[in-house]
């Protein structure tokens, strides 16, 4: 007689926060492999661990490469570079999207919750539709923006070199990556305002979020506006016209370049500096010849970042507005933060708080590391690490010089920050926890006073 058995085979289920991650990391593994073959590179050869480190950097829309980008990679890199920035900024569950659609496969519920969460939305309501209006924003956006940026490059490098670079860059600017095909950034455009401007416009096109961008379309015919999009917009427009009067301050508005530059140039240059921190990673000034106190606001705005739903990273404009509500409201004596006329929920305060007790945590644990690790060039201090650091994980791309000459473990650790970064804090966590049943407690302990200040 046989014996029956009753196994069943066993199905391995993933939450939606544990697929988002793997999905980046498979983007990342797959642009490692293409980015490690011969044809990639013009010299016929790539070290493995900067094939990872420019694929996590590109997945991650961040902008930091060990190598230099124009003259290390061939077309074929450069082509498979923009192609993982395009996944990093959209979000590889939206390319899944495009792709459903192009093949009419019908959207499952899972696929839904899987949209929602990787685009931050609070519920699955309507997430098809808000996907759909991402993917025809996204690329009417970076359409519109490489025809304005061809206009430039076209008289200067011809039809193919202008038209590749000028694709390139409308993707790298409004996926907030950074990467550039010249060399040194945006230095050699420091005399042409044309171009930095509308770099600028899409590297704010796509911070500002897609959700908040449908919503003031919306506002046309409905003329009412969401809670978050009035606090994103506030909080946003506050850091752009409050970091370029400081840099306008701290720079003297850029004076050391009175002679090569005019004063509109100078303006532009330094209205410039206050959009790129904000997770976009181009410069047209190099940061090794700007003030300490300008370096530190820098340092600040990287932290900060863009709006949640967005190309960029960072603690998220939101959560910078929430936590100012709150701590003005405790200031006045309210319980309840407050902001037009709307209560935001304790929920949503406590989480923010966490944020930022978290992305802090991650920021000083890291420095620690790299200030083992790292060499510090002599005339720089302890700023030539955490400028790395802040750039790495606000996902902007920037540095002092750095990137280059990172050690193995010193490369581990920014690649870590880029992709939680990216992929977001509480997501990153959720993914590696433990997956525990939700219980109401029943007992309620009691409660002691605890001194704060």
């Amino acid at each position: 007689m046989k014996k029956v058995t009753n196994k069943q085979p066993l199905h391995v289920r993933f939450s939606t926060v544990q697929l988002i991650t793997m999905s980046f990391l498979l983007v990342v593994l797959i642009g490692t492999c293409l980015l490690s073959l011969p044809i990639a590179t013009v010299s016929g050869k790539s070290s493995g661990l900067d094939a990872l480190f420019v694929a996590t950097s590109c997945v991650c829309v961040t902008g930091l490469t060990t190598v230099n980008t124009a003259a290390h990679w061939s077309l074929f890199g450069k082509i498979v570079m923009m192609c993982l920035i395009e996944i990093g900024g959209m979000s590889f569950m939206l390319m899944t999207l495009i792709l459903a659609m192009v093949t009419r496969k019908k959207i499952n519920l899972h696929t839904r919750l899987i949209l929602k969460d990787s685009l931050n939305l609070g519920n699955q309501g309507g997430v098809l539709k808000l996907g759909l209006y991402v993917v025809k924003f996204s690329f009417t956006v970076q359409l519109i923006g490489a025809i304005l940026l061809f206009k430039a490059f076209y008289p200067k490098f011809g039809l193919q070199k202008g038209l590749f670079y000028s694709i390139f860059h409308a993707v790298s600017a409004f996926c907030n990556a950074g990467f550039d095909l010249f060399g040194n950034s945006l230095e050699g455009f420091q005399t042409q305002p044309y171009v930095l401007m509308v770099i600028s416009l899409l590297i704010i096109s796509g911070g500002i979020g897609f959700v908040v961008w449908r919503d003031l379309f919306q506002w046309f015919y409905d003329r009412r506006l969401m809670l978050h999009t009035r606090l994103s917009l506030i909080v946003t427009l506050s850091l752009l016209v409050g970091g370029f009067a400081v840099f306008l301050l701290l720079e003297g508005n850029l004076s050391a370049y009175k002679d090569s530059l005019t004063p509109f140039q100078r303006v532009v240059n330094t209205f410039f500096l206050a959009v790129t921190p904000r997770t976009a990673g181009f410069n047209s000034i190099p940061y090794t010849e700007l003030s300490q106190a300008s370096l530190l606001i820098t340092m600040g705005l990287m932290f900060i970042g863009g709006n949640s739903g967005s190309t960029a990273g960072g603690l998220k404009t939101s959560t910078l507005g929430v936590l100012i509500l709150h701590a003005w409201s405790t200031i006045q004596g309210k319980e309840a933060t407050v902001f037009h006329e709307r209560t935001i929920s304790r929920q949503i305060v406590l989480r923010a708080f966490a944020l930022f007790f978290l992305c802090t945590f991650m920021a000083i644990f890291a420095i620690e590391i790299l200030t083992i690790t790292e060499t510090i060039p002599t005339g720089y201090g302890i700023e030539y690490i955490a400028f790395e650091v802040f750039s790495a994980f606000g996902t902007v791309g920037v540095t002092l010089g750095l990137t280059p000459h990172l050690t193995l473990l010193g490369k581990i650790v920014i690649m870590l920050l880029m992709f939680i970064g990216r992929v977001g804090v509480y997501t990153f966590l959720l993914s590696i926890a433990k997956k525990q049943r939700a219980k109401e407690s029943l007992i309620r302990f009691p409660e002691e006073h605890i001194m704060i200040g």
